[in-house]
C-alpha cells in the first residue's frame, strides 16, 4: 500500500545548528507527556494529547526518527482508546510515512499493523487489509513468530468486522500456531485469538467449531484482576453462553451467564456489564421466561442508545429473541432500527474516508494554479489521458469500498469490475462515445455500494431470506445513491442514477421508484444487463454458476420486461462475440480488477495462509 502524503510540517529551512538537539529534546518531552496521559488519563488527557499532536505536526519534515514514529504511534493509541478512532488515522498514517523513512523494518511492521488497526475500527476495511498485507509481509520476512502472530490476529479481526468469518476464523487459527510459546505474551494472544474464533463462528453458525475455541479460551484464562482483563473474560464468557444457547444447552449457558455478570460487576465497565445483560436475557428468551428475557434486553437497549458503540449487539439480540418468541412483526421493528444505525454509521464512514482521501489528493497535486479544486464539475470537453486518470483517482477508494460491499456474495472482489466492463462494452456497442463508455465503467463499478448499509444479519444470512427481510435489502438502491450524491466528487451523477436505478425493471415492476422503459437511465438500464449476466455465470451463496448459453437464454427470456429489448439482443450478441475474439470472459473483463491495491493485498494474505497451511497459492475463500 502507497503511503498517503503526511500533513506538512513547518518550514525549517532557516534552523540554526542547535536544530538537531532542539527537536531531540522536544521529542522527549513530547513522549514523556503522551506516556503520562496513556498511564493514567485524565479529562483534560485529550486535550493535552491534541496539543502534542499539533507539536508533533510542527516538526520539520527532516526530523525522521523512531521516537518521532512512536510518539505518533502514542497519538493514535491514545485517540483510538478514547473513541476517536477517525482522529488516530492521521497520526497513525504519519507515523508509517517516517517509519519507512527512518528505514526499521520492525517499526513499519508496528506502525502498518496499528493503522489497520485504527482503519478497520473507523470503517476503511480495504485499506486497513492493505496495510496488514504489507506489514505481514515484513513479519514473514524477519521470522519473528509473535509479530507475525499479532498481524495475523488484527487482521482476523477486520475481516469479522467485514463478515468475512470463514477468512477471519483461518486467520486466528493461524495466530495460535504462532503463539506456542510458554510465555505471557503467547498466552494472550492465543486465549484473544480463541475469543475472537468463537465469536466468528456464532455469527458464521459454526456452532461446534465455536464451542470448542470458546471452552479453550475460558481454560486458558487466568483469574482476572486488571479492568481490561476483566472485560476480556466477560466477553469470552458471553460468546461461550450465547454459542451453548444455540444447542440448546440451557443449563450451562446459565452457569457461563452467571460468570460473565460476577465479572462484569467487578469491571466498572459499561461494555462488560451490556455484554452480560444481553447474554442473561437470551438465555432467559430461550429458557421459556419471554417477557422477563425481552425487558431485560429492551434495557439493555435503551442503554446502548446512550453509548452508541454497543447498539448494534443490542439490536441484534432483540432480532433474535423476537424471533425465537414467535413475534416476527415485533423483530422487524427492531431490524428496521438496525438498519437504520447502520445505513447512518457506514454512510457517515464512507464519506469521512473519502474526505480524507480527496485531502490528501489534493496535497499530493501541490495545489497548483493549473489543477482545479477536486471538488468543481469539470466543463463538458473531452476527457484527456490526465482527466481519466484523476477520475480514476478521486474514484479508487470508493470503487474499493463497492468491493467490500458485496464479499459476502463475491469473495473474489472482481463482479464489479467485470459489470463496470461489460456495461462499457454494451455502451460502445448501443452507440455511446468514448468519454461515456469510460464514466459508465466508472461508475457501474459502484452499483451496489448501498450494500455497505445493509447489516450483515440480512447480507450474510444462511438460505433464502423472508419477504420483509427482502424489502430492507432492496433499500441499498437508495443507499448507494445517497452515500454517492453526498460523495463530493465531480460527474457523479451517472453514478447516482445507477446506483438508484439499476434494479428498474422495463416493464415498470422493479425497485426502488417502479419507473418503465427510457425513463430509467441509460447508463442504469445498461449497468443492469451487465450486472445480472455477471450474477448469474458466477456462484453465489444462494445459487450455482449458471453456463454461459443458459444466462443468455434467461436475458432473451426476460427481455421486454425486466430489460430493454435493444439493449438484450445487443447484449447477447456482444457475448457470442467476446467468447469467440478472447475466449475467457473472467480474464478479460476481470483484468482490471487484478491491478486493484486491494484485490492484490487479498490475495497475498490467501498465499501467506495457504503456504502456512502447504497448500498452492489462491484467493481468499
Amino acid at each position: 500500500m502507497s503511503d498517503p502524503e503526511p500533513i506538512p510540517p513547518a518550514d525549517s529551512s532557516r534552523a540554526g545548528p542547535n536544530a538537531a538537539r532542539t527537536v531531540d529534546s522536544l521529542l522527549v518531552e513530547i513522549a514523556q507527556r503522551l506516556r503520562a496521559q496513556l498511564a493514567a488519563p485524565r479529562a483534560e488527557s485529550l486535550a493535552e494529547v491534541a496539543a502534542a499532536h499539533v507539536a508533533l505536526r510542527a516538526l520539520p519534515a527532516a526530523a525522521v526518527s523512531a521516537q518521532r514514529v512512536e510518539c505518533l504511534l502514542d497519538v493514535a493509541q491514545y485517540f483510538y482508546i478514547s473513541g476517536q478512532t477517525l482522529l488516530g488515522v492521521e497520526p497513525a498514517t504519519n507515523a508509517v510515512h517516517f517509519a519507512r523513512q527512518q528505514g526499521d523494518r520492525g517499526l513499519l511492521r508496528k506502525a502498518l499493523t496499528f493503522q489497520g488497526i485504527l482503519l478497520a475500527d473507523s470503517g476503511n476495511l480495504p485499506a486497513a487489509i492493505e496495510c496488514y498485507a504489507e506489514a505481514l509481509e515484513l513479519a514473514l520476512a524477519s521470522g519473528d513468530r509473535l509479530a507475525e502472530a499479532s498481524v495475523w490476529n488484527n487482521l482476523g479481526v477486520a475481516l469479522l468486522y467485514g463478515a468475512q468469518y470463514g477468512d477471519s476464523i483461518q486467520c486466528f487459527e493461524r495466530t495460535i500456531d504462532l503463539a506456542s510459546g510458554p510465555d505471557q505474551f503467547s498466552l494472550t494472544r492465543r486465549r484473544e485469538a480463541l475469543t475472537n474464533i468463537s465469536l466468528a463462528s456464532l455469527y458464521a453458525e459454526d456452532f461446534p467449531r465455536g464451542l470448542r475455541a470458546a471452552r479453550l479460551s475460558v481454560e486458558q484464562e487466568k483469574e482476572p484482576t486488571s479492568a481490561n482483563e476483566l472485560l476480556t473474560r466477560v466477553v469470552a464468557e458471553t460468546n461461550y453462553a450465547r454459542l451453548l444457547l444455540e444447542v440448546d444447552n440451557l443449563e450451562r449457558a446459565r452457569e457461563r451467564c452467571e460468570i460473565a455478570k460476577r465479572y462484569a460487576a467487578s469491571s466498572c465497565s459499561q461494555k462488560a456489564e451490556h455484554s452480560a445483560e444481553i447474554a442473561e436475557g437470551l438465555y432467559e428468551v430461550h429458557a421459556g421466561l419471554v417477557d422477563v428475557g425481552i425487558s431485560r434486553l429492551q434495557r439493555a437497549l435503551d442503554r446502548a442508545r446512550i453509548m452508541k458503540s454497543t447498539l448494534r449487539d443490542a439490536l441484534i439480540a432483540l432480532v433474535k429473541a423476537y424471533d425465537i418468541a414467535g413475534k416476527p412483526q415485533l423483530a422487524l421493528i427492531h431490524l428496521r432500527e438496525l438498519l437504520h444505525h447502520t445505513k447512518r454509521s457506514q454512510i457517515e464512514s464512507a464519506l469521512q474516508h473519502q474526505r480524507l482521501h480527496l485531502e490528501r489528493l489534493e496535497q499530493s497535486a501541490g495545489r497548483s494554479e493549473e489543477s482545479e479544486p477536486l471538488g468543481v464539475a469539470e466543463p463538458a470537453a473531452p476527457l484527456g489521458d490526465a482527466k481519466r486518470e484523476r477520475m480514476k483517482a478521486q474514484l479508487a477508494l470508493l470503487h474499493r469500498q463497492a468491493i467490500t460491499a458485496e464479499l459476502s456474495e463475491d469473495p473474489s472482489g472482481e463482479h464489479v469490475y467485470r459489470v463496470g466492463k461489460l456495461a462499457a462494452l454494451l455502451a460502445a456497442d448501443y452507440g455511446c462515445d468514448d468519454d461515456t463508455c469510460f464514466m459508465i465503467e466508472m461508475s457501474a463499478r459502484l452499483h451496489d455500494i448501498g450494500k455497505l448499509g445493509i447489516p450483515v444479519a440480512i447480507l450474510a444470512k444462511r438460505g433464502r431470506i423472508n419477504q420483509d427481510q427482502m424489502s430492507l435489502a432492496r433499500t441499498h438502491a437508495n443507499i448507494g445513491a445517497e452515500l454517492l450524491s453526498q460523495s463530493g466528487l465531480p460527474q457523479i451523477q451517472m453514478a447516482v442514477d445507477i446506483a438508484r436505478h439499476h434494479h428498474e425493471w422495463w416493464d415498470g415492476s422493479g425497485y426502488p421508484d417502479g419507473i418503465a422503459g427510457k425513463a430509467i437511465p441509460d447508463a442504469a438500464r445498461i449497468t443492469a444487463l451487465a450486472d445480472v449476466f455477471d450474477v448469474l455465470v458466477h456462484a453465489r451463496p444462494y445459487k450455482e454458476a449458471w453456463p454461459v448459453a443458459r444466462a443468455l437464454e434467461e436475458i432473451q427470456r426476460l427481455k421486454g420486461t425486466h430489460f430493454d429489448p435493444e439493449l438484450a439482443d445487443l447484449l447477447v450478441a456482444l457475448v457470442r462475440r467476446l467468447q469467440r475474439e478472447v475466449g475467457d470472459l473472467d480474464e478479460y473483463l476481470g483484468a482490471e480488477a487484478r491491478e486493484s491495491p486491494f484485490i492484490r493485498a487479498r490475495r497475498k494474505i490467501a498465499d501467506a495462509l495457504r503456504q502456512a497451511n502447504g497448500q498452492r497459492p489462491g484467493t481468499l475463500s
